[in-house]
């Protein structure tokens, strides 16, 4: 929804969401979209630093990590609005699911060289296409594909654990990304008449709630170690 106001960040080059650019700030485009990475910054932190104190494996500590880059990319997008940033955080939302993916299946795999090496392949080549390529839909439909193929795992370490606050936790996460996930698609349809209202909901950064519980999760070196 770019209006063509004088910023500090120039024209927007990105896609725009349904939020009023520049109202608070002649530094952040979108206010609410940004701001709402601070607390997935700040849990993701907490994580980090449970993971460590707790000495789970690195794969932990490393989507910790994975997850404060994201969350200050999607930041650096949102209050630019400008291309170069747009990469910036898909791509790192791309590199996350392929670390979700060897989080969840690499217990599993006996060659265990040749799966990060793939993973590794297949983000760097990623990262290469989308910049020169600039994927609209296409970059939606691979992401969505992305978090499909781990749907299997997680059900099977689902169903497998004895748990039951792991479990509590997992039906949480379900009902909170659905929520989270109608919010994003009120958001990008109705924005025409979103806009007309008194109040927006701020649908795009509300979406990002869905996942915060996971970065708390204590017991997820557990659920996967069976």
């Amino acid at each position: 929804m770019a209006e063509g106001i004088s910023s500090f960040w120039g024209p927007v080059t990105s896609a725009d969401w349904c939020e009023k650019n520049y109202v608070y700030s002649s530094y952040i485009a979108e206010f609410f979209n940004t701001i709402s990475n601070i607390p997935s910054i700040l849990l993701a932190l907490i994580g980090l630093i449970n993971a460590l104190r707790q000495r789970f494996e690195k794969r932990f500590s490393v989507l910790n990590m994975s997850n404060m880059i994201l969350a200050i990319g999607s930041m650096l997008y949102h209050s630019t609005l400008q291309h170069m940033q747009q990469q910036g955080d898909e791509t790192p939302m791309v590199w996350e699911m392929l670390l979700y993916f060897y989080i969840l299946y690499s217990p599993d795999w006996h060659y265990r060289s040749t799966m990060p090496t793939f993973l590794f392949l297949y983000g760097a080549a990623f990262a290469v296409v989308h910049a020169l390529v600039r994927f609209g839909i296409g970059f939606k439909v691979h992401y969505a594909i992305l978090c499909l193929l781990c749907i299997p795992r997680m059900y099977k370490y689902y169903i497998y654990t004895k748990d039951e606050s792991a479990k509590r936790l997992a039906k949480l996460y379900v009902g909170t990304i659905f929520l989270g996930s109608l919010c994003w698609l009120f958001d990008r349809v109705l924005c025409g008449k979103i806009s007309q209202w008194y109040f927006n909901p701020q649908g795009h950064a509300l979406w990002r709630l869905h996942g915060f519980q996971f970065i708390f999760c204590k017991h997820i070196p557990d659920v996967l170690s069976c």
